[in-house]
C-alpha cells in the first residue's frame, strides 16, 4: 500500500519557484447568507483575508510574497524551499488546512479554502501570474460594484447578473456614473487587491543604562493597500524577488 501511495506522488521540480493559489469554497453563499457584510466590499472581511495571508507566512514555508483579492489568496514560495520535499499534496493540504482553520476562527463559521500549487520556472512567469491576478481583481471589483448598485436599485439577483453579463468595462463604468458612482474614486485595495511582504522596519529607542539612543532593525510583514499596476506592479514584485 505504501508503494501505491508513493507511486502517485507529485513534486515541484528543484530550482522552480512555487506559486500557490487558495480560493474560498462556497464563499458566495457564505458571504450572502451567513456573514453580515457590507456590499460590495467589507472592511472586516478584507482585514481577515489579510490576516490569513500573514498567518500563512508563519506556516513553515519560505514565502516571499502574498496577494489577496476578494476570497482569493496567492503565495510565492522561494525556489530553494524544500518543505515536505516539495510534495504537491502536502503543500496543498497543509496550506488549505491552515487557511481554512484560521479564517473559520475569525468568523466562528466553517469556512473552507481549496488550494493548488504550480511550478514557476522563471521570474517572468511569476510577474505574469501576479499581474494576471490583479487584472482579474479589477474586473471582479467593477462587476461587483455594478451588481450591488443594481441590487440596491430594485433589480433582483437574476436581473442584475443578466444586465451586466455582456457589458464592456467602459459600459459598466458609464452605468455606475449614471447612478452617481465614480468607480475611479473607489479605494485602491478594492480594485487592485492587497500585497503582503516582509519589510525591514527601523525602530528607535533609548537605553536607560548607557543613556544612549538606540537604533535597531526588525523584519515585519507589511500590507500594501495601494498597489501600483501594469509595469510598475511588475517592477514592485521584481524588487521583492531581487532581495532574495
Amino acid at each position: 500500500m505504501h508503494t501505491n501511495e508513493a507511486f502517485s506522488e507529485q513534486y515541484i521540480l528543484p530550482e522552480n519557484y512555487i506559486i500557490v493559489r487558495l480560493d474560498g469554497k462556497g464563499f458566495t453563499k457564505l458571504t450572502k447568507e451567513k456573514l453580515s457584510l457590507e456590499k460590495p466590499f467589507d472592511e472586516k472581511f478584507s482585514q481577515v483575508m489579510t490576516k490569513t495571508v500573514e498567518h500563512l507566512f508563519n506556516s513553515g514555508f519560505r514565502i516571499l510574497y502574498g496577494y489577496t483579492q476578494s476570497d482569493e489568496i496567492s503565495l510565492l514560495i522561494h525556489k530553494d524551499d524544500h518543505t515536505f520535499s516539495r510534495k504537491t499534496r502536502k503543500i496543498n493540504s497543509v496550506l488549505a488546512g491552515e487557511a481554512s482553520a484560521f479564517f473559520s476562527l475569525q468568523f466562528n463559521e466553517i469556512c473552507v479554502f481549496d488550494c493548488r500549487a504550480i511550478s514557476a520556472p522563471n521570474q517572468n512567469m511569476i510577474l505574469d501570474y501576479f499581474c494576471w491576478r490583479q487584472e482579474d481583481s479589477y474586473r471582479n471589483s467593477l462587476s461587483a460594484y455594478c451588481y450591488w448598485t443594481l441590487r440596491n436599485n430594485s433589480f433582483n439577483a437574476k436581473q442584475a447578473a443578466e444586465k451586466i453579463e455582456k457589458m464592456s468595462m467602459s459600459d459598466k463604468n458609464e452605468m455606475l456614473f449614471q447612478y452617481g458612482i465614480n468607480y475611479n474614486n473607489a479605494p485602491l485595495w478594492q480594485k487592485r487587491g492587497i500585497g503582503i511582504y516582509p519589510k525591514n522596519e527601523i525602530k528607535t529607542g533609548y537605553n536607560p543604562i548607557t543613556k544612549e539612543n538606540t537604533v535597531s532593525t526588525r523584519k515585519i510583514l507589511y500590507a500594501e493597500k495601494n498597489l501600483s499596476v501594469k509595469e510598475d506592479y511588475r517592477q514592485f514584485i521584481q524588487d521583492i524577488l531581487n532581495k532574495f
